[in-house]
């Protein structure tokens, strides 16, 4: 199982995402947008992020831009979760909000496979 960081403006959505998460067997740390992420990711390497596109101060676009031109995050697999999940080219897997948590899961642990794989 993998550490993902769930990134969300939304806390009740930010806390159903780590229920999900957490009851497929994943740890979860949070962040409230793209700029409280990068905080948490110079702390924590997850092996997964998980962001909305849409969010104040720093947007899920902009974070998934950061996150790939550094270097030291480059690897890490990214899934937007979005009304808006079409914006997000640089992720490597979009869900459109609503999800279904077995679709959640899917991707998650299907992204978390994969970039182990890739590392």
């Amino acid at each position: 199982m993998g550490t993902i960081l769930a990134v969300d403006d939304e806390p009740d959505l930010r806390f159903l995402m780590r229920r999900i998460l957490t009851r497929a067997g994943h740890q979860v740390v949070e962040a409230g947008n793209g700029a409280i992420a990068l905080d948490v990711l110079r702390k924590t390497r997850p092996d997964l992020v998980v962001t909305d596109v849409m969010m104040p101060v720093m947007d899920g676009i902009e974070l998934i831009d950061r996150l790939r031109a550094d270097p030291a995050t480059a690897t890490i697999p990214i899934l937007a979760v979005s009304s808006h999940w079409h914006l997000a080219a640089g992720a490597d897997a979009a869900l459109g909000k609503p999800y279904d948590r077995a679709d959640l899961v899917a991707a998650a642990e299907r992204l978390l496979r994969e970039g182990r794989d890739r590392r």
